[in-house]
């Protein structure tokens, strides 16, 4: 019995389809935004850049604290200084707090080699998936790429595909779904909680050892103390995961940095309102009791494969 240490997805894949879609800010860049609003305080932004005498216009700080441009060290010095001159407690520590993280910000991921491969959404969920503790999905359609094995995401992206040229990148977009996998492995790995429609098992493929490598795979992973799999059996009951399926990134205690990343044939968009955030949450928790336990996920899973 695997000894499971859940994603926190209590109550309160990504194709590679050129997709319209809403970017998300890198979670850093975010946190950044999120501490120049608190020491901010009761000021407007308007008062700021007034007292900034021509330093920082109004634009310029809305974009900091909403993340929306990857913030220069010396802007933030500079406004660390003017909040200092405004009152505001900005001792050492903290301004190298907030430098460190407006200098991790810029930094490129690994996934910066493959540009000429991956779209900007799909960048974004990895960048995502790379910096979140935990990662709770519904996947109705098919295998969730942090679980795919390589043949699986070959043979799924060759048959799914639907951009031009993805034709020609197909093993460069299986390179990258294995690579994401490593945030199930690395030190501190993310908490992983998958929720599978059956039917994504039974998916017919010519090579049946590649499904059957692919649920071996699953097994094997779902040993692991911080990943956890159920099966959503196909003969449950109607359940509000037929809405669709989507993924809930958390990141730890910073609850109101956590994003919902859902999509469809044509778009993708990511969810960062902490309302409708807390509602996926709470669908994710009714789809947990609706599945079927991991222990007897696991004996399903071990029942396709061997009939395969």
């Amino acid at each position: 019995m695997p000894s499971q240490r859940g994603a926190d997805c209590r109550p309160s894949e990504h194709g590679e389809v050129q997709r319209v879609a809403v970017g998300v800010p890198t979670v850093r860049r975010r946190r950044l935004g999120g501490k120049l609003r608190s020491l901010r305080g009761d000021l407007t932004l308007e008062e700021v850049a007034e007292a900034s005498e021509g330093a920082f216009a109004l634009s310029k700080l809305s974009r900091l604290e909403n993340a929306r441009n990857a913030a220069k060290p010396a802007d933030i010095d500079r406004l660390l200084d003017l909040y200092t001159r405004l009152g505001r407690d900005v001792d050492d520590e903290l301004r190298a707090a907030l430098l460190d993280l407006t200098k991790a910000g810029s930094q490129r991921g690994w996934w910066h080699s493959y540009r000429g491969v991956l779209t900007p959404v799909y960048e974004d969920l990895i960048s995502l998936e790379a910096e979140a503790s935990s990662v709770c999905m519904w996947q109705m359609g098919t295998i969730p790429g942090l679980l795919q094995t390589g043949d699986f995401a070959r043979e799924f992206i060759r048959t799914t595909a639907m951009a031009d040229g993805v034709q020609a990148k197909v093993d460069a977009l299986a390179e990258v779904r294995l690579a994401r996998q490593a945030v199930l492995t690395r030190e501190n790995p993310v908490d992983l909680w998958a929720i599978i429609a059956e039917s994504a098992l039974r998916v017919r493929i010519k090579d049946k050892g590649v499904m059957r490598e692919q649920l071996s795979r699953m097994l094997a992973l779902s040993q692991r103390p911080n990943v956890n799999v159920q099966i959503m059996p196909s003969d449950a009951p109607p359940h509000i995961g037929q809405m669709g399926s989507y993924t809930l990134l958390g990141f730890g205690d910073h609850n109101d940095l956590d994003v919902v990343h859902t999509e469809t044939l044509t778009s993708a968009v990511y969810v960062e309102d902490r309302h409708q955030v807390s509602a996926y949450r709470d669908g994710f928790g009714r789809l947990r009791a609706s599945a079927l336990s991991v222990e007897a996920s696991m004996d399903r899973m071990t029942e396709i494969r061997d009939h395969l």
